[in-house]
């Protein structure tokens, strides 16, 4: 299944009029088939649940001076105990990195962010960003290049996302209580969503979804994610120490 993704959307923060928008660019129809717009929430999401898939977004980020704004794809269920899976891009100053900020959330429980700086900049064109979810895999990817990949050891104690359905949202907001410069654009294309849709208790998967429901990471996939986390990850929680003085998450020790 597939469909364009965009929204526009307007905020006012203090005494000024910021303009954030979603730019759609391609055919409309099947994105108001497959997506609602949120207004006054700042956000679009699908009207499918999803239980696992591989979900790829085209996106080109706020050109210019994005100081202050994040762009945010990601899947998320409802409740305090919800599960989440983030794509969030950290804008910044003219002619500084991207900062890619990554997330899993499992049963309400967070904390566990990786961050990249960008090998190119997201602003000139279009790149694609892939989240695979299968029970045993969590894969996050950048224009096919898997960039971190957050397995399934629920037999060490570990909660993973695999029982919550779980929608895919995008939104483009301000992180500071101050606006840098207006209208802030970001836009979407060639969403696609090759995955599980729950309704009603049950699933209906894609004819293709054998192609991903048992994917992992082959060793030449898993030597590139590693060169990427050399030479691009800015902060990765299984690192910091300050942060978990009492010992690191149980999944950071896990070979």
């Amino acid at each position: 299944m597939g469909s364009s993704f965009g929204a526009a959307m307007v905020a006012a923060f203090s005494s000024c009029l910021v303009i954030f928008s979603l730019v759609c660019v391609a055919a409309a129809g099947n994105f108001y088939q497959d997506f609602d717009i949120t207004w006054g929430d700042g956000r679009g999401k699908s009207r499918n649940e999803y239980l696992f898939g591989k979900i790829d977004m085209q996106l080109k980020l706020v050109p210019g001076n994005s100081a202050g704004t994040v762009t945010a794809y990601y899947l998320s269920s409802q409740g305090p105990t919800h599960d989440e899976i983030d794509f969030e891009f950290l804008g910044n100053l003219s002619g500084d990195p991207y900062t890619l900020h990554t997330n899993v959330f499992s049963q309400g429980k967070g904390n566990r962010e990786q961050q990249f700086k960008l090998w190119f900049d997201p602003t000139k064109d279009f790149h694609t960003y892939s989240i695979l979810w299968n029970p045993q895999h969590i894969i996050f990817s950048v224009d096919g290049t898997p960039i971190r990949d957050f397995r399934n050891n629920e037999a060490k104690g570990v909660p993973f996302p695999k029982n919550q359905p779980m929608r895919i949202y995008s939104s483009l907001w301000n992180a500071d209580d101050w606006a840098t410069r207006a209208p802030f654009i970001a836009s979407y294309s060639n969403f696609n969503a090759d995955a599980c849709v729950w309704s009603r208790g049950s699933t209906t998967c894609s004819a293709t979804k054998d192609s991903w429901m048992s994917q992992g990471l082959d060793a030449a996939s898993q030597q590139r994610m590693i060169g990427v986390q050399k030479n691009y990850m800015i902060y990765n929680y299984c690192t910091d120490a300050k942060r978990f003085p009492q010992g690191f998450p149980p999944e950071c020790t896990i070979a």
